[in-house]
């Protein structure tokens, strides 16, 4: 279903994503994020989908198919790696330190900080080419 996107996302040089591309491609990192510990709860897409209506001013079915269509995407995605250098290379930065902070909100959905979404975490922000400053600045302000 995906593979035109993935297949334009992934090449070498791809062109800037439009917003709703953007917005697929991002929330789908949030959904891998919280499937990295093996385990997806209502609590984990819950906070996607609000996360998702906060960002991009969506109402709750607005919210909740670009969730499920996340969801798929992810489930279709290349590797980690691929997918987020992809990203980077079509994602303002600002928006990709949003994705950083909205992370981090999903990672501490069920109140535990598990070492493999954590991992998955510093990876990702690595990868999109956010700092660690930046991104300790992001967990900081989810935190709070």
């Amino acid at each position: 279903m995906f593979s035109e996107f993935l297949t334009r996302l992934v090449r070498p040089a791809p062109e800037p994503l439009a917003d709703a591309d953007a917005r697929l491609a991002l929330t789908a990192l949030l959904v891998r994020i919280a499937r990295s510990d093996g385990s997806y709860d209502r609590a984990e897409r819950d906070t996607i989908m609000r996360i998702c209506s906060g960002r991009y001013a969506m109402n709750t079915g607005e919210a909740s198919a670009l969730v499920a269509e996340a969801e798929q995407l992810e489930g279709e995605a290349p590797d980690t790696v691929r997918f987020t250098r992809a990203i980077k290379d079509a994602v303002a930065y600002e928006d990709r330190l949003g994705v950083i902070e909205a992370m981090w909100t999903v990672v501490m959905a069920d109140g535990t900080r598990d070492p493999e979404e954590d991992a998955l975490l510093r990876l990702a922000a690595s990868l999109l080419g956010v700092t660690d400053q930046d991104s300790n600045a992001a967990r900081l302000r989810v935190s709070r």
